[in-house]
């Protein structure tokens, strides 16, 4: 029975939140469904583990939920985030519409900018340049996807997403963890992507099929429907994007860019020169939390080069940002809901985990053939694509079997930074499925539907992250991490 309260309890938080139900409500509500079937005593569960598993998600990650949104949200207002979408279209022109739309998503979300923050600029960049250069408009949701959600989100080293920073404190690791398995990863989507458009564009074209009828009226980023499919897909709050004021002006792609280059930077510098060189012994206290350097490293190099980058993001734009105040309260705003929604996901798992009839899902899963890596890849993809939440997903996955894992790296000799890789890849794969709440949007924003281009988004979104990720596999089994 146990087993089974765990099935009914994922089926009803999956169709219900598909349906548009608060996940702060459904969390709860669905664990204490699991443990109710289980026998399992109700309050406990709810007020000691649920709260408690999703209390340590927020302490551990809300300072990155924190500065992403805000530096997200300025990086608009200010209008870089326009500026740098207007240069690539410019400077690749709608001969490469493809491209520029791909590697301005690729651009401005590895600078750490919000992956919705840049649907709604590169939305209308995107309906320009394939207009002009008479691309079907069913391709852009695709394009978009695969510079703004893929090989940036879970595979290029250092990136500042929430998914890269998630497996940190479980494994000891950093952002920049396996670079090199990382960037060939990076290198079979994007080359794996581009080739699927650009075959699809070219079929299109012979065949005599153009950009097409003018797309459905794109929502609002204010709409309900979106806000609440997307909050507990990503790190930012549509509706906060009007909020504040954008500004009238542009700046310069130099000024436009230099935060980005000032996250990837500072975050390189934290990780990887200037905290291994500092004594943090003091962290093993108990007033610190009994913890280590490893455990908080990875965070702290992130969230270090968020707040840096936003002083100088705001110290190149003051004169644009008009509203600056306004514009800094919607983007703390914007990254409220979303934690929260995360950290219900992740006390839901906690509740889970922690029922007896788990032991048989645990063992299902450490028995899959192909050995550590392959089981850990198959947890997170699994269950990312149930929760439609890479971040929620990954974080459940790891709570529940994060020690697990460490143990039989350690047995095994398997460096956790290949864990890492293979885990963050692996959430970024089948959590693109149609309830997914960026896809929801992505189309939403697109003016598309589903029948028109989920197919893309499926190729260049899943199939080509799940080729990655054999691929990283298959190295990090032969050669060990690098």
């Amino acid at each position: 029975m146990g087993l089974f309260g765990i099935v009914l309890a994922l089926a009803l938080l999956i169709f219900l939140a598909y349906k548009g139900w608060s996940v702060l409500l459904l969390a709860p509500a669905a664990a204490l469904v699991a443990a109710a079937i289980a026998g399992e005593p109700l309050l406990a569960h709810w007020t000691q583990t649920f709260m408690g598993s999703a209390a340590q998600f927020v302490a551990q990650f809300f300072p990155l939920f924190l500065l992403g949104a805000l530096f997200g949200k300025l990086m608009d207002d200010s209008g870089s985030v326009t500026a740098i979408a207007r240069y690539m279209g410019e400077r690749l022109g709608p001969r490469r519409a493809v491209l520029a739309v791909v590697l301005a998503g690729a651009l401005v979300t590895y600078g750490g900018v919000s992956l919705f923050v840049a649907f709604f600029v590169l939305a209308p960049m995107a309906h320009a340049l394939f207009q002009a250069a008479n691309i079907p408009r069913r391709l852009m949701p695709a394009a978009i996807a695969l510079g703004t959600s893929t090989f940036t989100m879970s595979a290029l080293p250092g990136t500042p997403a929430i998914q890269n920073a998630i497996p940190m404190p479980f494994f000891g690791t950093t952002p920049f963890a396996a670079p090199g398995l990382g960037i060939i990863a990076s290198i079979i989507m994007l080359g794996f992507g581009l080739w699927w458009l650009g075959r699809v564009q070219a079929r299109a074209q012979s065949s005599g099929e153009g950009y097409g009828s003018e797309p459905a009226a794109a929502v609002a980023a204010d709409d309900q429907f979106i806000r609440e499919r997307a909050t507990n897909a990503r790190e930012f709050d549509p509706v906060e994007i009007p909020h504040g004021h954008h500004s009238d002006s542009a700046p310069s792609i130099m000024v436009a860019a230099l935060p980005l280059v000032v996250v990837v930077a500072v975050n390189l510098i934290m990780a990887l020169v200037i905290l291994p060189r500092l004594d943090f012994s003091f962290l093993a206290e108990a007033r610190w939390g009994s913890t280590s350097l490893s455990a908080v490293a990875g965070v702290w190099a992130v969230a270090v080069a968020l707040a840096v980058a936003t002083a100088i993001l705001v110290a190149v734009n003051f004169s644009r940002l008009t509203a600056l105040r306004a514009s800094m309260d919607a983007g703390a705003n914007a990254s409220v809901l979303p934690v929260l929604s995360v950290a219900s996901l992740v006390g839901f798992g906690a509740v889970v985990a922690a029922l007896p009839a788990f032991a048989m899902v645990r063992d299902a899963v450490l028995s899959i053939g192909g050995g550590p890596l392959v089981s850990l890849a198959a947890a997170t993809n699994v269950l990312a694509a149930l929760t439609g939440s890479a971040s929620g997903g990954l974080t459940i996955a790891l709570d529940a079997l994060g020690d697990t894992y460490m143990a039989i790296a350690a047995e095994h000799g398997i460096d956790p930074a290949l864990l890492h890789r293979v885990a963050v890849i692996g959430a970024g794969t089948l959590d693109s499925l149609p309830h997914n709440g960026a896809v929801v949007t992505l189309l939403a924003v697109c003016g598309s539907t589903h029948r028109e281009s989920y197919r893309d988004i499926v190729i260049v979104g899943i199939l080509g992250a799940l080729i990655a990720l054999a691929a990283v596999i298959a190295l990090g089994s032969a050669l060990g991490s690098f």
